[in-house]
């Protein structure tokens, strides 16, 4: 199937994205274009408007500045399987970039694309929850900073406002005592996990000092792990600990089932990659 009949604009300015945003109802953002043109094509999101932003300068830079790593939102997934970083934060990147879709997906789609459409099993949508990010949102009335845990509402829902565009994210740089790891499961490679999750510790002395876990797949939204992340805190990084925060995080969700796992599946499936993300962060 082909889409209905649609306008076309391409700013070269953020400031023209913004001001075709607030005047053009209904108009939706091309970046990437990965997820919003098959719905297109399907008939399943019929926007008078597309306003492509991909000859906009500037929206695909990585940068390290202070305590904080800015994420254009133009960067493209495959950028990010080896990003010009360094550190624990780097490594994370590229592990779950190479997660992310297909090759063809991941040279094409954006990491801005992929949390504005903010399905729950996307690997950069459990990255942003896992780590607190910032998105930051600029409209003609001026920008707006995001906390990952308000920006996600539900499935395929953000809190943007029709005429905001996502512009970058913000994530805290990991210090060399920091270990990270990411496991997640789907029934074939490309295919969005049934269940993913995301660890990171601060480990000193073999004592862990400060963890955050997420979990992706599991519910409408990426969610943290606030029971596994206490059974970790203060406790030696050790596989015993491991089981313990597997068994917290398996009884503190509530897992949806479809037709491709139960809940009880999906539940027993987090743990067992919670005990997986936990030894590759180890090694």
């Amino acid at each position: 199937m082909k889409p209905v009949a649609f306008e076309y604009f391409a700013p070269r300015t953020v400031d023209e994205a913004l001001s075709l945003l607030a005047g053009v109802e209904g108009a939706k953002v091309l970046a990437g274009g990965q997820s919003l043109v098959p719905a297109m094509n399907f008939r399943l999101a019929r926007p008078p408007a597309l306003i492509d932003v991909n000859q906009i300068d500037g929206l695909d830079q990585i940068t390290a500045t202070g305590d904080l790593v800015r994420i254009g939102a133009l960067t493209r997934h495959r950028t990010l399987e080896a990003p010009d970083l360094d550190g624990p934060l780097a490594s994370l990147l590229g592990v779950m970039a190479r997660h992310v879709g297909h090759m063809p997906i991941r040279v094409r789609g954006t990491f801005g694309g992929s949390l504005a459409h903010a399905d729950p099993a996307a690997e950069w949508c459990l990255l942003a929850r896992t780590l607190d990010a910032t998105v930051v949102a600029g409209s003609v009335t001026g920008t707006r900073e995001i906390p990952a845990e308000e920006f996600f509402t539900t499935v395929f829902t953000t809190s943007l406002r029709s005429d905001e565009l996502l512009t970058e994210v913000r994530l805290p740089i990991l210090t060399e005592r920091h270990l990270v790891g990411f496991s997640e499961f789907s029934r074939r490679a490309g295919d969005f996990a049934l269940a993913m999750v995301a660890v990171v510790v601060e480990v000193d002395a073999g004592v862990v000092h400060t963890a955050q876990v997420g979990a992706g797949g599991v519910s409408d939204v990426p969610v943290r792990l606030m029971g596994a992340e206490a059974a970790l805190i203060g406790n030696p990084w050790e596989p015993a600990m491991w089981d313990k925060a597997a068994e917290a995080a398996m009884s503190e969700v509530n897992p949806f089932e479809d037709i491709h796992g139960s809940a009880e599946y999906r539940r027993d499936l987090m743990g067992a990659l919670l005990r997986r993300a936990c030894s590759q962060a180890a090694s």
